[in-house]
């Protein structure tokens, strides 16, 4: 099974990031190269729409508002992926400071290597997180 996660801290008060991050429906709002999402099944499924047009289909897992963390599957993309499972949580550092980790596993598809899906959803999580601290600059 193939890993990939990204952490970053954010000048912000884990309450402020869970705010524009804790809606399982609100990619959009943070997320650049999601370009729409909509919510089904009584907001456990969000249908996303990249910039580029692919479409992605994710089922919320859990979601813990307490602890401001959620994780989710996929069960519709253009990833080369099967089984992923992927995890969002805000913490906070200081009372000005959070900690935003985003973390995934997954198997690649026949014919990928745990490097090559590693290395795509690095760069996924990397640039969404620094795309997430970009909306609490001054």
């Amino acid at each position: 099974m193939a890993k990939a996660s990204a952490v970053i801290e954010i000048s912000a008060s884990a309450e402020q990031v869970w705010q524009l991050v804790g809606g399982f429906n609100s990619l959009p709002d943070w997320l650049p190269f999601i370009a729409k999402s909509e919510p089904s099944d009584g907001g456990r499924v969000r249908h996303l729409q990249t910039a580029d047009g692919g479409v992605v289909v994710e089922r919320l897992q859990t979601f813990d508002e307490a602890a401001r963390t959620y994780s989710y599957s996929i069960s519709e993309s253009p990833f080369p992926v099967s089984e992923y499972l992927a995890t969002l949580k805000v913490e906070a550092l200081t009372d000005s400071t959070a900690k935003v980790t985003w973390s995934g596993v997954f198997t690649p598809v026949a014919g990928v290597t745990d490097v090559a899906v590693e290395e795509l959803f690095t760069g996924v999580y990397s640039g969404g997180l620094e795309a997430l601290r970009g909306n609490f600059r001054a």
